[in-house]
């Protein structure tokens, strides 16, 4: 019999999360899931987070919710107006059946929205050529800050009164808020640009109207990165500056990855395999599918998967602030995640290993499973623009 480590059992007791207890120290991390054609959430979606949550996971996230119509980037995403206080309410409640907590990540794309989605030209930061989308992004006057942020605080008032326990903001992955703080694409000359300081300004204010919006007692997470691993980008230095910055201005806890996905580093986040003929075969447009079959692999860079592969860098985090961190990257064995709460981190988050199986975390905490056998070939990450998010190799064994 296997011996149980200090770091086992604090990973399977309750923890608390800001006002919140949760059973666990285990989260499944926002991964987009593609089952919200038209905007709402739909009835595959509700079972894809009630299966996890029924599988022991301690808290299950909703991915990429769009706090606008132009801050979309998928037909299929959620899109935060009042038609989706009902099914939104539907869905916290089979999660919350199943003894889980429910997260919402709330987002806005900025210059890689896609026309195609929102019916307008992309805005962002800066005037930048946006190649997702084909387009050139506008600049964002101080109206449309004004508005971004007060979207992002009705949003998050929506999804408090649907009944979801946790609002995430996407301030990675080269998002809007992650474009504020990334010198790569904020070249603006204004109190919003230039210093790092004034980078981390409309961020700031986001966090501040979502704060107003949803009260003291609501925990509020930012997802951020650690680097965006693109040339002039964000880098762990600022990181850890934006990271103490985030703390202060009311953030319950902070999720640590990196990456940006509308440049080469768009997989830095996942590692493992690109899967370029799988991904364009769920774009939208033929000069899409074309594009990435024919020059997919020079746009997409490769990055080797390895265990905890963001740990070095978070710990850099871990030592400059006190509020609670989640670790992700590599997080798919026992192993593993004892060695991120080991590390003194509070939770540890996980994304291909639940969508490979469910039940993953109560097999973790059982015996029945040592680690994950995904084999991080990424193509689940094509499906979530297509029919929706699932673990194609267990297709391949179940034709």
């Amino acid at each position: 019999m296997r011996r149980v480590s200090e770091a086992f059992e604090k990973l399977f007791s309750p923890a608390r999360l800001g006002a919140i207890e949760l059973r666990n120290r285990v989260i499944r991390t926002a991964c987009f899931e593609g089952m919200s054609r038209g905007g709402t959430p739909n009835d595959a979606l509700v079972e894809h987070h009630r299966r996890i949550a029924a599988g022991g996971t301690a808290m299950t996230t909703l991915a990429y919710c769009a706090v606008s119509t132009d801050g979309l980037t998928f037909d299929t995403q959620i899109l935060m107006d009042d038609r989706v206080e009902a099914p939104l309410s539907r869905l916290a409640a089979a999660v919350h059946a199943e003894g889980a907590a429910i997260a919402i990540q709330l987002g806005h794309s900025g210059d890689f929205s896609s026309r195609a989605a929102t019916g307008c030209a992309p805005m962002g930061p800066s005037r930048r050529f946006n190649l997702y989308g084909l387009a050139v992004s506008r600049i964002m006057e101080a109206a449309d800050l004004a508005r971004a942020a007060d979207d992002f605080g009705r949003a998050a008032g929506i999804a408090v009164r649907a009944g979801v326990d946790v609002v995430e903001l996407h301030a990675g992955h080269g998002y809007l808020l992650s474009q504020f703080l990334s010198p790569h694409t904020n070249r603006r000359k204004d109190r919003y640009g230039g210093s790092p300081e004034n980078r981390r300004r409309f961020p700031l204010e986001v966090l501040a109207a979502v704060r107003a919006s949803v009260g003291s007692s609501t925990p509020v997470l930012v997802k951020m990165n650690l680097t965006d691993a693109v040339r002039g980008g964000l880098a762990i230095d600022e990181a850890i500056a934006a990271a103490r910055a985030f703390e202060s201005g009311g953030a319950t806890a902070l999720v640590l990855s990196g990456g940006f996905v509308s440049a080469r580093s768009c997989l830095y986040m996942l590692r493992g395999g690109v899967p370029t003929r799988e991904m364009a075969r769920t774009q939208p447009g033929l000069l899409r599918k074309i594009g990435l079959n024919m020059f997919g692999r020079l746009f997409v860079a490769r990055y080797p998967y390895e265990e905890l592969f963001f740990l070095e860098d978070a710990l850099r985090i871990r030592k400059a602030v006190g509020l609670p961190l989640v670790l992700l990257g590599g997080v798919a064995s026992r192993t593993a995640m004892e060695r991120a709460i080991d590390a003194g981190f509070d939770f540890v988050a996980l994304g291909r290993a639940l969508i490979r199986d469910p039940d993953f975390t109560d097999k973790i905490r059982t015996g029945a499973l040592d680690a994950s056998d995904c084999d991080h070939c990424n193509r689940c990450v094509a499906e979530m623009a297509g029919a929706g998010v699932r673990c194609v190799c267990l297709d391949d064994q179940n034709p």
